[in-house]
């Protein structure tokens, strides 16, 4: 006590000791009131806290402490640091004269203001974002199509929602009800995401051993571009979404690409109104290719897009939803944000939440959704992504389904986005396809376009064209054929001439994808019916059903044979058409009744044969595995396989399965048992 000049003020009630010239005032009266349970010890050590700090100003730079604490000395603003409510000085080791002379002369030369010349400055907002629910926001409605309208949540027509035309009075008002209640689980502004719970899901950034960071540079930008980024950064670091960083190891650059907005009605070449998205704005992206490169990759697997569609086929009633901003509402491990560090004209800056671009967000955002909606997935609602489905087979079910989903929205801080989000609609587009009680049918919106194309002048554009009436493939029948001259073109070697024949394919597909069927989802209790059907160069099948004696198409499939199977006789193509249809559609057939068609009638009497090549056994074995019943049927009447059969279109990449998924070959070996001739002298005897 000594030592540090203990003084006790007994009339105040008051202790005082100094360390290291620092006073530490004690309030005695306050102390004795601790503990307040029997047998414990109260006490404060501040000696180890003092000395380390003490060691820290010894270990740190003399010239840049005297820099950054005499830049607080000078700011009016700053208040002297305190230790334990006690203010304390700048310095416990008092800078030598060398180094205040060295701060003097860098305090005479002439600054910035703070600004870097190769840098564009950003304003600083000074107004906060507000929730809608608070502060309703002013937003420019679109026209939409004749079977949805607006609604709104809020007072003065504010908060609109976006609900089915066709309503009853008293179902809308049912509807407005349960939107209001959950009103919270809509969003309207980026203010509106509060981000959802690390504890429910977390994304992170796994990087390779061997990954070394880069640093990339920035990319220029045109003055229109540069606007679009300022207001993107600024809105952004409003929302706390991003942060400036200044010291990363990794760099990317930015990238301005289209942005679409919810469903509006468009007027066509033929003056139809069509429901399609427009281009509205720009959204802002990374470059994280580099970063992708050295990422280790996430394995979860988004759901087959074909098997989703035909579980939400066949309901009444439709509420299609969208994760407003959805990769930017999960956040982002603190150890791996400086991953995500990107440059621009107005700084570096790194994500605390989420962005687009990152070789693992799918997987993330996937995995969140279901783990969010486990025990709704497959019931009452489907997930792609950000794309919700909720469905029901009438009005007060699907209001029920809704409500819950909701409800799981608003406990979780999932957002959803307004304008893409359309409430107890008959049909609706998912994933390219409108969705229907009557089945799955093309988008007309990216039908007509593709429709009022120009032909294609350079590879790349028949690339592109065919990648997108590829996507309605199994809505076509002949597709191969229709299409083998532009498949011609894009083979190597090949000089691009746009012939008449290129170009009556090209208006051929155009004018089949516009008037293309709908295709009607299978029902698992009734058989399949398979047509194969193989000709000298090409394999061909339909999958479908007969509901009410009515023949339904399910699926088209052609492929090309290679040169070895070029060479194989008419009786084995003919079963490596079977072999082909049973494995493109074995997620349909197994486990179900399948009725096989095909106009070679060897092929019913071949199961029964004992001796053949080993490779139509290996493919006997194969049938097997199925519940088959092989009927003949004229090349004549089996049009559709025939046809598909006799396609050449461009050769697949993936190889016709010959052999099991999990083959085995399993014996079974009968023994004499050890007893039977006791067994035998006995019954003699």
């Amino acid at each position: 006590m000594k030592t540090a000049r203990t003084k006790i003020d007994v009339f105040n009630g008051t202790l005082s000791m100094e360390f290291d010239g620092e006073v530490i005032n004690f309030n005695l009266s306050d102390s004795i009131k601790y503990p307040s349970e029997d047998h414990s010890c109260f006490s404060i050590d501040i000696i180890d806290s003092l000395a380390q700090g003490y060691l820290d100003d010894l270990n740190d730079d003399a010239l840049e402490k005297a820099i950054t604490r005499g830049m607080e000395r000078n700011n009016e603003e700053v208040t002297p640091r305190l230790t334990h409510g006690t203010p304390r000085s700048h310095y416990a080791v008092p800078p030598s004269k060398e180094v205040r002379e060295m701060v003097a002369a860098l305090e005479l030369l002439p600054t910035h203001g703070g600004k870097f010349p190769n840098r564009e400055s950003i304003p600083i907002s000074t107004n906060s974002l507000l929730p809608p629910i608070i502060q309703a926001p002013v937003l420019e409605l679109k026209p939409l199509p004749s079977h949805l309208k607006y609604i709104f949540l809020g007072e003065n027509e504010t908060l609109p929602a976006i609900i089915s035309s066709s309503l009853m009075a008293q179902e809308e008002e049912k509807l407005v009800h349960v939107l209001r209640e959950f009103k919270s689980a809509l969003g309207w502004t980026l203010a509106d995401i509060k981000g959802i719970s690390p504890t429910t899901c977390m994304h992170h950034i796994f990087l390779e051993e061997e990954a070394k960071p880069t640093r990339e540079a920035q990319r220029r930008l045109n003055p229109p571009m540069m606007e679009v980024v300022k207001k993107e950064i600024i809105k952004l670091l409003d929302c706390g979404v991003i942060y400036p960083i200044s010291d990363s190891k990794w760099v990317s650059p930015v990238q301005c690409v289209p942005k679409k907005s919810g469903v509006t009605v468009v007027a066509n070449a033929e003056n139809e109104l069509v429901p399609t998205r427009i281009q509205t704005g720009w959204r802002v992206c990374i470059d994280y290719r580099k970063l992708n490169a050295n990422t280790r990759k996430d394995h979860f697997l988004l759901p087959f897009i074909d098997q989703m569609l035909e579980k939400l086929v066949g309901y009444a009633f439709y509420c299609f939803l969208d994760g407003y901003s959805g990769y930017n509402q999960i956040v982002i491990a603190p150890e791996d944000q400086e991953k995500t560090t990107f440059t621009c004209p107005f700084g570096t800056f790194a994500y605390c939440r989420m962005p687009f671009g990152l070789c693992n967000a799918p997987a993330t955002f996937q995995g969140c959704m279901m783990s969010i909606f486990s025990d709704y997935v497959e019931k009452i609602f489907e997930v792609f992504m950000d794309d919700f489905s909720v469905f029901g087979d009438s009005f007060d079910g699907c209001l029920h389904n809704l409500s819950l989903i909701l409800k799981r929205c608003v406990e979780t801080n999932l957002v959803l986005n307004w304008e893409k989000c359309h409430f107890m609609v008959k049909q609706g587009i998912v994933l390219g396809h409108i969705i229907s009680e009557n089945g799955i049918e093309v988008d007309k919106s990216k039908i007509d376009l593709v429709r009022h194309l120009p032909s294609p002048t350079s590879v790349r554009e028949v690339h592109s064209f065919l990648g997108h009436a590829g996507l309605y493939r199994r809505f076509i029948k002949d597709f191969s054929k229709v299409a083998q001259p532009l498949c011609r073109l894009l083979q190597k070697e090949v000089a691009f001439e746009f012939t008449k024949e290129c170009m009556a394919s090209f208006n051929q597909l155009k004018e089949l994808l516009t008037t293309a069927p709908i295709i009607v989802p299978p029902d698992w209790s009734l058989p399949f019916e398979l047509m194969c059907d193989a000709s000298d160069y090409a394999l061909g099948a339909v999958l479908g059903q007969r509901k009410d004696k009515r023949p339904h198409v399910i699926y088209y499939a052609s492929r090309t044979l290679n040169d070895a199977q070029l060479n194989y006789s008419t009786t084995e193509k003919e079963l490596l058409a079977i072999v082909f249809a049973l494995d493109k559609f074995r997620s349909y057939l197994l486990g179900t009744k399948v009725i096989v068609f095909t106009d070679h009638a060897a092929l019913k009497y071949l199961l029964t044969k004992k001796e053949a090549k080993p490779r139509l056994i290996r493919w006997m074995l194969l049938l097997q595995e199925f519940d088959l019943e092989i009927r003949d049927k004229k090349g004549c009447e089996n049009v559709v396989a025939d046809h598909l059969s006799r396609m050449v279109g461009k050769e697949e990449s993936i190889p016709i399965l010959e052999t099991f998924p999990d083959e085995q070959l399993l014996s079974i070996e009968v023994r004499t048992p050890w007893y039977v001739d006791l067994v035998n002298f006995l019954v003699v005897f």
